[in-house]
């Protein structure tokens, strides 16, 4: 509920607000209805004045406070101009920084992408020379090689003795295994 004073009748207006809108209780051009007397009120009578020459100093003096205060709020003095040189100068710092790292971000994932391609090109390469060195070998040749011109020849039944490891998966021989 709020009080609205219409001027043009003296009276302050009751208007109650209901809903999502704002209703216009009477029309400006219609004749103003009069109200009832429990919502009537009326004008205040005005205040005193002062003698004209008094009010108008009075009224000076606070224009040449808000003047001078407006005025101040205005001014600026030596520190505020240092802090905001500052602020300004840090902000640029800080931009400037971003800017870097941000180029720095950017050339590190180009060399990255360069060194992960390099290392796909080797490991094909490798890859290749891997197979190319495995089909180049003949296991049926080094076989007649070694029978033939070494005199090797393939361990009998009772020759291969099996030895359980706990530790390795290999076993080195420092001496002659004996034979129980």
């Amino acid at each position: 509920m709020g009080n609205q004073r219409d001027p043009r009748y003296g009276y302050y207006q009751r208007t109650y607000i209901e809903g999502n809108t704002v209703r216009k209780l009477h029309d400006t051009q219609a004749v103003p209805q009069e109200l009832p007397d429990d919502q009537r009120e009326y004008r205040r009578p005005a205040p005193r004045r002062e003698s004209s020459v008094r009010a108008r100093e009075g009224q000076n003096a606070r224009r040449a406070v808000k003047a001078r205060t407006r005025r101040r709020a205005i001014q600026m003095n030596f520190g505020y101009v240092a802090f905001l040189t500052g602020a300004a100068a840090m902000s640029v710092f800080i931009c400037v920084n971003f800017l870097q790292l941000q180029a720095r971000n950017t050339s590190l994932q180009k060399e990255i992408i360069s060194l992960e391609s390099q290392y796909s090109e080797l490991k094909l390469s490798n890859d290749d020379a891997y197979a190319r060195a495995v089909s180049s070998v003949d296991l049926e040749e080094i076989r007649d090689i070694a029978i033939n011109e070494l005199g090797m020849v393939y361990a009998k039944e009772g020759q291969i003795i099996t030895y359980d490891s706990e530790t390795e998966d290999y076993v080195r021989q420092y001496e002659e295994v004996p034979q129980e």
